[in-house]
């Protein structure tokens, strides 16, 4: 019995105990709980934890929709609330206990924190007593009262520009004019209006009609029908004439340059779900905007505009409560190139009309002056919001507009004859006074089947300089053979195939081969003179032709201007000094000397060097191919601008004859140029 009592007291003692510390910690534990539904975001849950007095203040519905809303309004992210522990202890006093949360949020305005004191009841609902929050909409964001608003400022950052070597814009923030209707003034003539504004703007009626046909459009609001430069003077002169018709001007991303520079530019066109996907987490929404292709593209990062925001409350009256967060927009950062827009203009005015390529470089400091090609497109329909029929029509255009031929390889026919050139000199294989005895189609001997070659030469003999001058396929053929496949592959690498370009810019390697490997006599003697599977894009055989006036060195390609202007070498002695010397007068004979292959090139003032070059694409010998014909040049005397040309489909319009004239007019225009 004794044993009995002495249970009973030690119990009663510590239900005693127990009961003298459980509000506190149950009103804790009832903290957490709340806590943990509010990092999760459950605000339905949450609600429930509300005391009677706050529930009769606002709506289990209306608390979980100022929650949701406000929270997705300011982009939150990584919401993380933490209950404090007390700095002393805690008693209960009038059935209420204060406790102490500390909140922190990532938001699009940038991080926000705060500390707050919330006070806890002790009630009953439902049939049962528990603890409950004395919530109020403070607990959002401090100074927030029921009628109040959380709002947000966007601080429109602006997108970096992209400039010439000479401070011209090639794509700029500028205006461009909005076409638009006003549904209440179309009066009578609404459905010939449409008709005309549809023939005018490219546009069928059917897209015209879903534009005036959205949830929003009223009588009197201006509905945008198609955005066109400032510069179309006619069609906005002849938009005017219809009732209903209004123009304005709008920010817009403008290329002047237009169809000479789109491939190299690029545009700014609304965000596609692919890159969203890409870029994602990087601050970019549905609705943003961001660089396709070209530089646009390329250069994003630093081009483009991070915008900032300003979260606030708002009382409803409009008016600033107080200031929650504020992040600067941060503008991008302009870009300047070494490109000589008036240079890109003159070469795609010789390539208008045609398919092919071009690129001009400053042959002894290595700026790249001009990239084109043709055929184009302008860019500023994509900025300004391309419509169907003109983006299907560029998509399944027969001569691939969309397409970066700049970027691409091809077969160089007899320009590549200067690196044979090259390799048989620094080889020893032949001297470039020997001459060597022709007569018509060659082949090394009868192992080769029915393979020949075929001269374009005429001389019964010839040297070096002879076979660059008639641009001899024979005499190249046959000092190749006799160099030998190792010492051909080796020495064709030290010109860069095989090698990425150095240059910021996603140009295709150029290649010796399918394989990588010269893997016959037959397939190095058509490679001797720029067939068999070589491939090398316009750029890189510009580079490739600055060795002449650079002692043998291949110069370093610069897009970007910057300060240091001191030139850099991509290969060193790709050819000796010698060599380059003697290289370089058979080049200037085949513009100086009426037998040449380019005399036609040649130019009062200057001495070009240059070769031109006929790739041939068919499947067997014999048989007639497409053609492709390239001519490159460059002014020995002042060289200041080197250019490589390629037009396709040049059979029977003269092949690499047809391209001649042309480079020889971009000369004769760079250099009349003040």
């Amino acid at each position: 019995m004794k044993k009995t009592w002495k249970w009973m007291l030690f119990t009663l003692f510590l239900l005693i105990a127990l009961s003298g510390c459980s509000n506190e910690e149950k009103a804790q534990e009832r903290f957490n709980e709340y806590v943990n539904l509010w990092n999760k975001q459950d605000f339905s849950a949450m609600y429930d934890y509300l005391s009677a007095q706050a529930k009769k203040d606002i709506s289990k519905k209306e608390f979980t929709e100022r929650y949701k809303k406000i929270y997705e309004g300011i982009e939150v992210k990584n919401l993380k609330v933490d209950v404090l522990k007390p700095k002393e202890e805690l008693k209960e006093k009038d059935g209420m206990l204060p406790l102490s949360f500390d909140l922190k949020i990532e938001t699009m305005a940038g991080p926000v924190a705060f500390t707050q004191e919330v006070t806890w009841v002790k009630e009953k609902q439902q049939d049962k007593k528990n603890w409950f929050i004395e919530w109020n909409h403070g607990m959002v964001f401090p100074d927030l009262k029921e009628d109040d608003k959380v709002k947000v400022s966007i601080l429109k950052g602006v997108r970096g520009e992209i400039l010439d070597r000479g401070g011209n814009f090639l794509a700029h923030n500028g205006t461009a004019a909005q076409i638009g209707i006003v549904p209440g003034k179309l009066g009578e003539q609404a459905a010939d209006t449409k008709q005309k504004l549809s023939e005018l703007l490219n546009i069928p009626v059917q897209a015209i009609e879903k534009k005036l046909g959205a949830s929003w459009v009223k009588e009197d609001l201006l509905v945008p029908i198609k955005t066109v430069s400032l510069r179309d003077e006619t069609t906005i002169k002849s938009a005017l004439q219809y009732p209903g018709i209004q123009v304005s001007d709008i920010p817009a991303r403008v290329y002047p340059c237009e169809e000479a520079c789109a491939h190299l530019v690029g545009y700014v066109a609304p965000i596609t779900a692919d890159l969203l996907d890409k870029h994602k987490d990087e601050g970019y929404t549905a609705q943003s905007a961001i660089g396709h292709i070209g530089l646009e593209g390329l250069y994003e990062s630093d081009l483009r505009a991070r915008d900032g925001a300003v979260i606030y409350i708002s009382d409803p009256e409009g008016n600033t409560v107080k200031e929650i967060a504020r992040k600067e927009a941060v503008n991008g950062k302009d870009i300047q190139l070494t490109i000589d827009s008036l240079t890109q203009r003159i070469l795609y005015e010789q390539l208008q009309n045609e398919v092919g390529a071009a690129a001009a470089i400053h042959p002894t400091n290595g700026d790249v002056l001009g990239l084109v090609s043709s055929p184009s497109f302008n860019p500023n329909d994509f900025s300004f919001g391309i419509d169907t029929s003109t983006y299907q029509s560029l998509v399944n255009h027969s001569e691939q507009p969309l397409l970066n031929r700049f970027t691409k390889t091809f077969s160089p026919g007899s320009t590549f004859k200067l690196i044979t050139a090259g390799l048989i000199l620094d080889n020893h294989v032949i001297k470039p006074e020997t001459s060597i005895q022709i007569k018509g189609r060659w082949q090394k001997d009868s192992s080769w089947g029915g393979f020949y070659v075929n001269r374009v030469g005429s001389l019964p003999n010839v040297n070096l300089y002879n076979a660059l001058v008639t641009s001899d396929n024979i005499y190249f053929a046959k000092t190749a053979v006799e160099l030998g496949i190792d010492n051909f592959q080796k020495g064709v690498q030290t010109f860069g195939f095989g090698e990425v370009i150095p240059l910021d810019y996603p140009f295709a390697k150029s290649q010796i081969s399918n394989s990588g490997q010269i893997e016959s006599e037959i397939l190095l003697a058509n490679s001797a003179y720029g067939q068999g599977e070589i491939q090398m894009n316009p750029l890189h055989l510009a580079l490739v032709y600055s060795s002449i006036v650079n002692e043998g060195d291949i110069v370093a390609p610069r897009l970007i201007k910057e300060e240091n202007t001191e030139r850099e070498i991509w290969k060193k002695q790709a050819m000796t000094p010698q060599t380059a010397q003697i290289v370089r007068d058979g080049l200037i004979g085949i513009i100086e000397d009426p037998n040449g292959t380019a005399h036609e090139a040649k130019i009062t003032g200057m001495r070009l060097a240059g070769k031109t070059g006929t790739s041939e694409l068919k499947q067997t010998q014999g048989e007639k191919g497409e053609e492709k014909g390239w001519f490159v040049a460059v002014d020995t005397i002042n060289p200041n601008l080197l250019v490589a040309m390629m037009i396709d489909h040049v059979e029977n319009r003269g092949g690499s004859h047809y391209v001649v004239p042309k480079v020889r007019q971009v000369f004769e225009q760079y250099q009349n140029t003040p």
